[in-house]
């Protein structure tokens, strides 16, 4: 283990996903609900870090931290506190804490801060906490929600559906559901409703028989077999055919199922996480999907809130996502307070995705190494003319764009240009996006749209894309 974290909090949620956090960091972690509890664990447990709460219900405890400290000077002392005011800082500072955290925090700064403290200390072998461990970032009130319900769920098995716009994150809950969980050493299993043709959801799910189907030469085990032991997670659910409805909900009634075209009865040992960005209650009032169902996949329900609804965590996800480009290679890139501005004044219809996106755009793609506004403004004025808004598709964007044409420039729908202009709306983002994707290696661009290298080059002259980096060619 990478240090011995003792951690002092007296909300029971809290106490459970920042244990389970530090324990997939690599830590030791005993958790303490009280000042008395905190005592018996100093004695019992010596830790290398004290994390505390201040308000505790027997004492205060940032004074129970600068005892601790008197005796114990080398041992570095982390203070959360949801009473965000100066003077808390001030005394936790004061008190000799290591470093002091509002709350609500962000799991994956404490796991960094943790880390870093014990690497002061001279901890045997301090681990870096990986970013993709703890995917799920966010500090505003709304995440916070998300978190506690989290909290909640990860010691048992009940059903969890996700809710959504396209692009919040859902599988992202779900997989924080089974990383935390008791199931996290088994299978996570993802499975898009929406993407399965509705006469194979069936062999899909359960598996099939050889001779079951027409061009079925061999036996197939489906998703509720690939899985056994760990989480299943049915993404997009809302778009399940109400027949496929009917036998998933026999499944999860009885906890078994057979293969399509078997006779034998397996048991279902999964977890189920669902998840859709449809209005499910609506779909049941419309008789497109099963009320029952609905109850039996709606156990736990988390509502994951639009990107537009939690803009003081754009910056910090903006950030990441460009740490996360540098990671894979791209040019390192940072953020004036200009560019911030403008990323949280945009309203993000494609949420955290489109965010990423335009992250990643940005990182290949900036001639400087600041970003500032207009740059953002720029890139993001170019998306909105062909990137659809969530799922709905290239057809609803060639659409919109026509009607804006038909508003702005009626001319355009008669006069002959609009199969170029709407072509040129797409081949540009298109091309920026290969560059993108392929680190600004042009030739990897090329043979990635199919075009051959001469003809990217002067692609890239008429559009006017200043391409970055030779790459390899």
């Amino acid at each position: 283990m990478s240090g011995r974290i003792l951690l002092v909090d007296d909300d029971d949620a809290v106490r459970v996903v920042v244990a389970q956090a530090l324990r997939r960091s690599g830590h030791d972690v005993r958790t303490a609900a009280s000042l008395a509890e905190l005592e018996r664990e100093l004695v019992s447990h010596p830790p290398d870090v004290l994390v505390t709460d201040v308000v505790l219900p027997d004492g205060d405890g940032i004074e129970r931290a600068q005892e601790v400290l008197a005796t114990r000077p080398g041992m570095p002392v982390i203070v959360l506190s949801a009473r965000n005011t100066l003077t808390t800082a001030v005394r936790a500072n004061e008190a000799g804490a290591y470093d002091y955290l509002p709350k609500p925090f962000d799991l994956d700064t404490l796991t960094r801060t943790v880390a870093a403290a014990l690497a002061r200390a001279g901890s045997s072998a301090p681990v870096e906490p990986r970013g993709e461990d703890l995917p799920l970032i966010g500090r505003s009130a709304a995440m916070q929600e998300v978190y506690r319900v989290i909290a909640r769920v990860v010691s048992n098995d009940l059903t969890v559906l996700v809710s959504g716009e396209s692009g919040t994150g859902k599988e992202l809950v779900a997989r924080a559901v089974h990383d935390l969980g008791a199931r996290r050493a088994a299978p996570f299993v993802p499975i898009n409703m929406a993407a399965i043709p509705r006469d194979l959801i069936e062999a899909e799910l359960f598996g099939h028989e050889r001779g079951a189907f027409t061009g079925a030469g061999q036996r197939n085990a489906g998703r509720f077999e690939q899985a056994a032991g760990g989480t299943l997670f049915l993404d997009e659910i809302g778009d399940m055919p109400i027949e496929a409805q009917t036998r998933l909900l026999r499944v999860l009634q009885s906890g078994e199922f057979t293969t399509v075209g078997g006779a034998r009865t397996i048991r279902a040992d999964v977890r189920i996480v669902a998840a859709t960005n449809r209005d499910l209650q609506g779909a049941v009032a419309s008789g497109q999907f099963r009320e029952d169902l609905y109850y039996r996949l709606a156990v736990v329900p988390i509502l994951l809130p639009a990107l537009r609804e939690r803009r003081d965590d754009v910056a910090e996800l903006a950030r990441h996502f460009l740490q996360k480009a540098s990671d894979e290679g791209l040019p390192r890139k940072t953020l004036d307070a200009g560019a911030v501005a403008a990323l949280e004044a945009h309203d993000w219809p494609g949420n955290v995705r489109e965010l990423e996106n335009l992250m990643r755009r940005l990182a290949a793609l900036s001639r400087d190494d600041h970003i500032g506004a207009a740059e953002v403004q720029g890139m993001i004025g170019r998306a909105a003319a062909v990137e659809p808004v969530g799922d709905v598709g290239i057809e609803a964007a060639v659409r919109a764009m026509i009607d804006r044409l038909a508003r702005n420039d009626p001319a355009a729908l008669d006069d002959g240009s609009l199969y170029d202009r709407v072509i040129g709306e797409v081949e540009k983002p298109l091309i920026e996006a290969m560059l993108a994707r392929h680190g600004g290696n042009q030739l990897r661009a090329a043979r990635a749209i199919g075009l051959n290298r001469n003809t990217l080059r002067k692609r890239l002259d008429v559009l006017g894309i200043d391409p970055v980096g030779r790459g390899a060619d």
